[in-house]
């Protein structure tokens, strides 16, 4: 008798895809294949059947070759779908670091699109006793290989499972109603429970008004609670829960005004659920930030907390180089891989090396050609609310964020929304929890967080950052005004610059009685943000002193710009405008050029530019 060998074995040997083979199978192209349970055995001398469509001539073989190959997952968060439909990369491992360890309660925070949701479901669709066999998801993965240690704890245990990543309402009415539905939805899933003789009728009651959206506020706060009681007693195994993206209401609360409510719902609902219960045998969450300071957690003490600073399974979310090479590889594009680097590299989770997945993916799909894929969900309102706050430090340090510079800073990865608002120096901390930042190098632990030097990551994130802010800044700066003050600046034109930013600030800004220097230099380095890739900007020191705003032009031609600003309350308009003037003669006396014309730049627009609450003097020199 022939040997025989796995699909998987054969499709190494013909250079074709496990599924391809599977299909050949099916359709009876590979003499001698059996089926074997759920799996196809197949001679180790059969021959690579001739596909009919399949034509003489290298492009139509490029071309078949290129049909054997799964497709990228662009969108696909299904663990059973991509794992035997498309590309996927392993990261089943997760489950036996898991384990191997077994907190009661396990949070992961990282940046959207970075694999949360794909690792959760496939949590579910491991752990989770359904009536299909689900273990064929798993056989032919890393964590199979394991042995039955671990494959006993496939399919063992009832679960329940709520996402909250698409739960972006603008009101706490409209975010309640889709709590009602995401609850109603995973009630109905349990439907069982409705016939188990194993549930009284109270509970019975209790589980139909959930499906109905008929129960209270209340009734919903304990639904993790009583669920995995109801599915405990019905299947004599405590529940897995598993919350997804926990703090996307809470993000949206934040920005549109009701934080409070969102709070206090969801400190009932997950202590309800993780807090003391005896029903549950494991829980998992996911988000951007910690829940600590929020008080959600109050008293657990059993939960673990996985950061992007922490290194146990810094690799199971975002690809690795490792596994970014082989995709390539996959592909026929590994001469792209610094590409590659250069767009999507550059994260770093605990001490692994992370490429951004959903950028990585998208960039396959769409023939290697690189873009900004990836966009954060919401982020880019709470930069806006830093940049309306921030001091001349921030200011400095986020525009030489931009202008590829690095530096060191205290990281406080439990850092809560609110804190953003009151304490504009979080934001670093969130920048790096959201996506927009890098650890350039390991972290140094610091009074129980972390001293990290930070940059941006890749190319693309560059751009996302820029444009992120750029977009906040068009609520406040039309398009035809930012056109117009470009021209002006361009020009050397004062008087048409002045005119702009007074009405700029006539319209944009609600109070000036308060407005200080440091206001006006944000203000001005927001409107320096819309020369886009024309210009770098820099605040530091040349020639003899420092001055508040240099752009080195990206092009030879263009002029170099250098901006100093003054600020006094009630000035008349004489005075502002000697104020204009001393701020331009500063310019001169203190040689703030030097470095522009060490560059070679030849033309150098100087601008003493003055404030006294809505009205502005320009001096040009």
């Amino acid at each position: 008798m022939s040997e025989m060998i796995s699909a998987k074995e054969t499709a190494k040997r013909w250079g074709l895809s496990e599924r391809r083979v599977t299909g050949l199978c099916k359709t009876g192209k590979i003499p001698g294949a059996e089926k074997t349970g759920h799996s196809w055995a197949i001679p180790a001398d059969a021959e690579k059947p001739v596909d009919g469509r399949v034509k003489a001539g290298a492009f139509r073989q490029s071309a078949a070759k290129k049909a054997d190959r799964l497709p990228p997952p662009v969108g696909v968060s299904d663990y059973r779908l991509a794992s035997t439909e498309y590309y996927y990369i392993d990261k089943t491992l997760l489950i036996r670091d898991f384990l191997d360890e077994r907190p009661m309660v396990s949070l992961f925070t990282r940046p959207r699109r970075f694999g949360k949701t794909m690792n959760m479901d496939m949590l579910r669709t491991f752990f989770e006793k359904t009536d299909e066999d689900t273990s064929r998801y798993f056989t032919d993965k890393k964590i199979w290989a394991c042995g039955e240690k671990y494959r006993s704890y496939q399919g063992r245990y009832p679960v329940i499972y709520l996402s909250f990543k698409d739960m972006k309402y603008g009101s706490w009415e409209e975010t309640l109603e889709d709590m009602q539905n995401v609850f109603a939805q995973e009630f109905k899933r349990h439907s069982i429970l409705l016939t188990s003789d194993r549930i009284d009728e109270t509970e019975k009651a209790y589980f139909e008004n959930i499906v109905r959206k008929s129960g209270t506020m209340i009734d919903m706060t304990h639904a993790l609670e009583y669920l995995s009681q109801m599915l405990h007693a019905h299947y004599g195994e405590c529940a897995v829960i598993i919350v997804d993206e926990y703090d996307t209401p809470i993000q949206q609360g934040h920005t549109k005004g009701f934080y409070e409510e969102v709070i206090s719902f969801m400190r009932n609902l997950l202590s309800g659920g993780f807090k003391d219960n005896k029903h549950m045998a494991y829980g998992f969450l996911t988000g951007i930030l910690r829940v600590a300071k929020e008080s959600i957690f109050s008293g657990l003490n059993n939960l673990a907390i996985h950061s992007v600073l922490d290194n146990k399974y810094s690799e199971y979310f975002g690809f690795t180089a490792g596994e970014v090479k082989e995709m390539a590889a996959y592909y026929g594009k590994s001469e792209k891989f610094d590409e590659i680097c250069a767009w999507y590299d550059g994260y770093r989770f605990g001490n692994t090396e992370i490429f951004n997945p959903w950028s990585v993916i998208n960039y396959f799909s769409n023939d290697c050609e690189p873009r900004a894929f990836w966009l954060s969900t919401g982020s880019n309102d709470i930069i806006g609310e830093v940049i309306s706050q921030a001091d001349d430090e921030i200011c400095r340090k986020l525009t030489s964020l931009i202008n590829g510079k690095s530096f060191t800073t205290y990281i406080d990865t439990s850092v809560i929304y609110p804190q953003v608002r009151s304490n504009p120096s979080s934001i670093y901390s969130f920048l790096l929890v959201a996506g927009y930042l890098k650890v350039t190098k390991p972290a140094v632990p610091f009074g129980g967080d972390y001293m990290c030097e930070v940059a941006l990551p890749n190319r693309e994130i560059t751009l996302v950052y820029q444009k992120e802010i750029l977009q906040k800044l068009e609520h406040v700066i039309p398009q035809s005004t930012a056109v117009s003050i470009q021209e002006a600046i361009f020009s050397g034109d004062g008087e048409q610059l002045k005119s702009l930013i007074r009405t700029l600030l006539i319209q944009s800004v609600s109070s000036f009685d308060t407005a200080n220097e440091t206001f006006y230099h944000g203000f001005m380095l927001g409107i320096c943000a819309l020369l886009g890739g024309a210009y770098t900007t820099s605040n530091r020191e040349s020639g003899t002193g420092r001055y508040d705003i240099q752009l080195c032009p990206a092009a030879p031609k263009l002029p170099g710009i250098i901006i100093e600003l003054k600020s006094e309350q009630g000035c008349s308009e004489s005075q502002l405008r000697a104020l204009s003037e001393t701020a331009l003669k500063q310019i001169n006396d203190r040689e703030y050029d030097t470095e522009l014309r060490a560059r070679g730049v030849k033309m150098v627009y100087k601008y003493g530019v003055a404030f006294s609450g809505k009205n502005v003097e320009v001096a040009v020199g």
